[in-house]
């Protein structure tokens, strides 16, 4: 049985890993040309990985929502889309590692700043083993905490609930 709990704990850590957070573009305001914090200081204060999703809610028939090249990007052209969404409730996967950028498709949106570049951070692979050893750090060196990584609090909320479904899962096979 002792294990099973090391292997409990490398399945926890690839669910979490697989599938990603669920960020909700423009929070509360959803995808809208005026929202009360603009896309761009909300992308900024987030860290997006390779698997996460971003939710674009709108009104149907009303707005659209464009991944476009970051020229058209910048111009604001609608004319060229890689992508188009307008079904009202996007959910578009960030699969690799690199910006994206959306804007409206509606005209005059983009031009008001409805329109939003995320880049996703590259996937980090584990270090291979070093040969020979490293030094043992001098006595009164303090090793620095690494920064938080802020992120969208229902991402969270919903990645922890499927960790928390998994432990319970696994807990119930381990000790059942």
């Amino acid at each position: 049985m002792d294990r099973l709990l090391p292997l409990a704990g490398v399945l926890l850590s690839l669910f979490h890993v697989s599938f990603g957070y669920d960020f909700y573009v423009g929070g509360k305001d959803g995808w809208v040309v005026k929202p009360d914090e603009s896309y761009d200081l909300w992308a900024v204060n987030m860290r997006f990985q390779v698997n996460d999703k971003l939710v674009f809610k709108y009104k149907k028939g009303e707005d659209s929502v464009l991944q476009v090249k970051e020229e058209d990007f910048h111009l604001c052209n609608t004319s060229n889309p890689i992508k188009k969404f307008n079904n009202g409730d996007t959910v578009f996967l960030l699969d690799r590692s690199g910006p994206f950028y959306f804007i409206s498709g509606e005209s005059g949106h983009c031009a008001q700043g409805q329109k939003l570049v995320v880049v996703v951070m590259a996937v980090r692979v584990p270090p291979s083993p070093s040969p020979s050893p490293s030094p043992a750090p001098a006595a009164n060196s303090v090793s620095p905490l690494p920064s938080p990584t802020p992120s969208s609090a229902i991402g969270v909320a919903v990645s922890r609930a499927y960790c928390g479904v998994l432990a319970l899962f696994l807990g119930a096979v381990v000790f059942g």
